[in-house]
């Protein structure tokens, strides 16, 4: 019966929802992503999914090329006075990453080698493509026995890393509640207007779509001939498009659309905990847990630091250095779980939200999409 691609689905969107229940019940304490990861691997595991339940469902396969739709769509949530003052999040996302290279680096080598904290360093600085790198230079460099280390510390981390963010985000939205948005006028609403863009096509949403998937494809286009990853600029079409008023604000979700795209690309995400094997988890569990341990100690460590640098509640500072563990679109709902957790109105829930999701996208690309390739290749280049 599980042969049946609706059947695989469901099965599969039954864990989302799962979360989604255990995350309201909660009050975000446990992330709904969390939530589906685990249950996908220890459902997997005990045999009550078949390990290609992800081939038998097709919607993992929408879910990747939705990708640069999606980042087109958060470029849709930047206006340029908001972006003027995230210079402070990438400050304390790349101070995070430097607290991490330099405990992994100095504390793994001197208990195990240089090869097995080489190999954790991308990963936990985020991103497949830092994954691909050390895996391959693992692989020239006959290593090969070490490549399930930073497939495993690729696949924890964010199981980590999002309810530590979790908890620091709920903190600093009580702080930010009772304290600056309680002194704003409650009379001036804060949503701005949503669907206003100067074409008058823009208003029909199958126009609206073809437009984010073009801007999308452009990205992928443009990063493919330029070796810069495409969701750079699919985030930057997203923001022209915003500022310049050919899309609307939150352009999927006027369009009807983010919900569903969302969960296609949760599939995908659950995935990446395909093939992990507890044989492999056991043998390799001393190394992973140092690498994510000395990892996520110096991410704190290293974003606490900068944010008082640069003047910003450290509640806000160091999940934004968590992004590392989380990327994309970890980083994105757990910003929607923290501001309906915190708050008993959409006025409210709208200006947290607002207040959260900015800088937690910005430290994802610059962790994730950026930084992670060039650590990743520096890194490598000295086995």
């Amino acid at each position: 019966m599980m042969e049946e691609p609706i059947v695989a689905t469901v099965m599969l969107f039954a864990l989302i929802a799962l979360g989604e229940v255990i995350s309201v019940l909660t009050r975000a304490r446990i992330p709904m992503l969390m939530t589906a990861m685990l249950g996908f691997l220890i459902l997997t595991w005990i045999g009550v999914f078949p390990e290609n339940i992800l081939e038998l469902s097709t919607l993992p396969a929408l879910g990747a090329i939705l990708i640069g739709p999606l980042i087109v769509h958060m470029g849709t949530l930047m206006r340029f006075s908001v972006l003027k003052k995230q210079w402070r999040a990438v400050i304390i996302a790349l101070s995070g990453l430097v607290g991490a290279l330099v405990l992994i680096l100095d504390l793994v080598t001197l208990v195990f080698d240089f090869e097995t904290a080489a190999s954790g360093v991308g990963p936990v600085s985020g991103g497949v493509v830092a994954l691909l790198i050390t895996n391959e230079t693992l692989t020239n460099l006959g290593l090969s026995s070490l490549i399930v280390v930073p497939v495993l510390v690729q696949s924890f981390q964010g199981v980590i890393g999002m309810p530590l963010a979790t908890a620091f985000m709920k903190r600093y939205g009580r702080t930010f509640m009772a304290g600056e948005w309680a002194m704003q006028e409650k009379s001036i609403g804060f949503e701005e207007p949503r669907g206003i863009s100067r074409f008058s096509l823009m208003k029909n949403n199958t126009i609206k779509l073809f437009v984010i998937f073009l801007l999308g494809m452009l990205g992928v286009i443009i990063g493919d001939l330029t070796g810069i990853h495409y969701t750079l600029f699919c985030l930057l079409f997203g923001i022209l498009a915003l500022n310049f008023n050919l899309l609307p604000k939150s352009a999927l979700e006027s369009a009807n659309s983010f919900s569903f795209m969302m969960v296609a690309l949760i599939f995908v995400i659950i995935g990446t905990m395909g093939g992990i094997t507890p044989q492999d988890v056991v043998t390799n569990i001393p190394a992973v847990a140092m690498i994510l341990g000395l990892g996520i100690i110096g991410i704190i460590g290293g974003g606490f630091l900068a944010s008082k640098l640069v003047g910003w509640h450290p509640y806000k500072g160091v999940p934004v250095a968590l992004t590392a563990l989380i990327g994309f679109p970890g980083d994105y709902l757990i910003c929607e779980e923290v501001a309906r957790s915190e708050t008993n109105n959409i006025e409210d829930q709208n200006r947290l939200f607002q207040e959260l999701v900015t800088p937690m996208l910005i430290g994802g690309f610059i962790t994730v999409t950026t930084a992670s390739i060039f650590i990743a290749t520096f890194v490598m280049s000295l086995i």
